[in-house]
């Protein structure tokens, strides 16, 4: 005889439900998930923390010229090399002027990765302001797309020179040489570089405001600030987190390209860029030079770059879950 189960009883819950999963921890999970993307995101808290903390444990003065103690090589050529000019005092070496490497590059990096941050801060500002502007407000889309596309068709490298030409001198005198430069630079970067941002969030904009939930905010007279802060921002907030992994790469390119050119910050003073062009003239003697500042700046961008792939398949909710 089979035991029947009452109506009442069939619609208990046999279990406690499980907490819902919030959507940050979902992305979380994918992003884990993508190896190159923690290869990234490690490689990038290092060198940030190695550029902030390292010149505390190394407090070599990266400007001190030594002639006594010049070109000097990195202690590890001492294994294929006992002939070799090394010492512990310079682990890395030093230039031609005595100058030693490791604080050059810890001090480089610092100003590097500091025009790369706040070229990208600058940029994303500029693109999403003029992209949710762009998307929300009909009458003036066109008017902010047809300046988005002037801006994208003007060559940028001989714009970054003409701009610094222009304006080098005046900032300089207002503001020291290198805090001047640093002003120009992170300027610069960012007036030419946000339009692929302006773009990316004016598309998803447009498609987001015709979505049931900002229609509704808009039926009950909800201000068109308000609607902006609290359903369009929110919602283009992964196109934004992955510009701004690419602009910070493009930004650490952009400032290196300037500084290897010579009219990025003065000759004294430390970037990687700088390096780059103060061992070109030695590379054949001294490898180590190029190969050191190379190094940080190829790794520092990739690492950056697989941050941004990993960002862009973690908030893809088409492919989080796979």
């Amino acid at each position: 005889m089979t035991e029947t189960v009452a109506p009442i009883e069939a619609l208990q819950d046999k279990g406690p439900e499980k907490p819902p999963r919030s959507r940050w921890k979902d992305v979380w999970d994918q992003f884990t998930k993508h190896k190159g993307a923690m290869f990234g995101l490690f490689f990038l808290v290092l060198i940030t923390l190695a550029v902030l903390i390292g010149p505390l444990l190394w407090d070599a003065d990266p400007q001190k010229i030594d002639i006594r103690n010049k070109n000097m090589r990195p202690i590890y050529t001492a294994i294929w090399d006992g002939d070799a000019k090394v010492g512990w005092n310079k682990p890395l070496g030093s230039d031609q002027l005595g100058r030693d490497q490791l604080a050059q590059l810890l001090a480089g990096g610092r100003a590097s990765m500091a025009v790369g941050w706040a070229a990208m801060i600058l940029s994303l500002l500029i693109g999403t302001g003029i992209g949710v502007a762009a998307g929300f407000y009909k009458k003036i889309d066109g008017l902010l797309m047809r300046t988005t596309d002037l801006f994208l068709a003007l060559p940028v490298l001989p714009l970054l020179l003409l701009a610094v030409t222009l304006f080098r001198q005046p900032l300089r005198e207002n503001f020291g040489p290198e805090g001047g430069m640093f002003i120009l630079i992170v300027s610069v970067i960012a007036l030419t570089s946000w339009m692929p941002t302006a773009r990316i969030v004016r598309g998803d904009v447009l498609a987001i405001k015709e979505r049931e939930f900002v229609l509704a905010a808009r039926s009950i007279g909800t201000m068109p600030g308000k609607i902006i802060r609290r359903h369009l921002l929110p919602n283009v907030l992964s196109p934004i987190l992955v510009s701004a992994a690419l602009g910070l790469a493009t930004a650490i390119i952009t400032e290196s390209a300037l500084s290897f050119l010579g009219v990025g910050f003065p000759s004294d003073f430390p970037t990687w860029g700088k390096m780059l062009a103060d061992a070109v003239v030695r590379m054949e003697e001294y490898p180590e030079r190029v190969l050191l500042p190379g190094f940080a700046i190829s790794l520092t961008v990739l690492s950056v770059n697989y941050l941004g792939d990993g960002l862009r398949d973690a908030l893809d909710p088409r492919i989080r879950g796979r």
